[in-house]
């Protein structure tokens, strides 16, 4: 493999975050296909059990999303301190105090 190949490849991070996003997106659309289902199972009479399958999909979803949310940042905070520390930025950053801002 030459060098740009072996820069181009993803780690197991990237794809642990893009997994987590694949996940997310599955239970979201799962969501219509759950509610469905309690719906025609409490028609039938098995009220707890329609909205406990709801529930708990609606549950999943958000949870699923959360878990792709906070990893997917935590992932591109990770480039980002990489490519700042790769490029030799730290030198150019300079942190302003509360009277140095300007809001005109």
């Amino acid at each position: 493999m030459t060098v740009w190949d072996t820069n181009r490849m993803m780690g197991w991070s990237a794809k642990a975050v893009i997994a987590a996003v694949v996940l997310a997106v599955l239970l979201v659309a799962a969501v219509p296909v759950a509610f469905v289902a309690g719906v025609i199972l409490m028609l039938f009479g098995h009220i707890l059990v329609g909205l406990a399958l709801f529930g708990a999909s609606v549950l999943a979803a958000i949870g699923a999303v959360v878990v792709a949310g906070v990893s997917g940042v935590r992932h591109l905070r990770k480039m980002v301190t990489e490519l700042v520390s790769q490029r030799g930025y730290d030198d150019r950053i300079v942190q302003l105090r509360r009277g140095e801002y300007d809001y005109q």
